[in-house]
């Protein structure tokens, strides 16, 4: 798990958290960690929320300080969900979480050529226990879909261009691009602990 921190100056606590919630959706975050009165972690100590635990660092890698015009996300639905992370809690063995059984579901059907955007919206209605459940329904086809056609062959650049085309029209063209290059990383990690597992 990594955080990533600004410098910043010019917002107020309600533009904080919007920008906060935007970021989370756009990489696949914790909209969790957004709220205003949000600590982090101390540097030196262990993160014992996971397991294995495991030490908390910063990096300061520039002294710039940004501003609310630096993160041009103003016309993106705020309210978002962390998608696949689920939650760590331990659950029995054999049974599987909701999401879970989403997701195998969501690549069986794929698998048989259901139509994405049906798709969405079936688990989208599926999952109204979700606090913004077409956000994560798009997020879990996305990733799903990435990852098939990865494994099938197809260009990583491809693969990028085929999401991007799919949400051109629900996602401003700039975080629809940086949504597009983080779910196709994504799927590519997913392949890649699968291969080494």
């Amino acid at each position: 798990m990594h955080c990533a921190g600004w410098r910043v100056a010019g917002f107020d606590f309600e533009r904080q958290e919007q920008t906060l919630k935007l970021i989370a959706q756009a990489f696949g975050g914790d909209p969790a960690c957004s709220d205003q009165d949000r600590v982090l972690r101390v540097p030196g100590f262990l993160n014992c929320k996971y397991s294995p635990a495991h030490p908390v660092a910063v990096e300061y890698p520039a002294d710039a300080v940004y501003g609310p015009a630096d993160f041009r996300f103003d016309n993106i639905e705020v309210s978002s969900v962390l998608a696949l992370c689920g939650n760590t809690r331990k659950k029995p063995f054999g049974k599987h979480s909701h999401s879970e059984d989403d997701w195998a579901w969501v690549c069986a059907r794929l698998a048989h050529d259901t139509d994405a955007a049906k798709l969405t919206r079936e688990l989208a209605s599926r999952r109204s226990d979700k606090s913004d459940p077409l956000y994560y329904a798009e997020r879990t086809v996305d990733v799903a879909s990435a990852r098939l056609w990865l494994a099938d062959g197809i260009p990583i650049d491809e693969v990028i261009t085929m999401l991007e085309v799919r949400r051109r029209f629900e996602i401003p063209s700039a975080l629809c691009s940086t949504r597009a290059r983080e779910i196709a990383a994504t799927a590519q990690r997913m392949i890649a602990r699968r291969k080494t597992a």
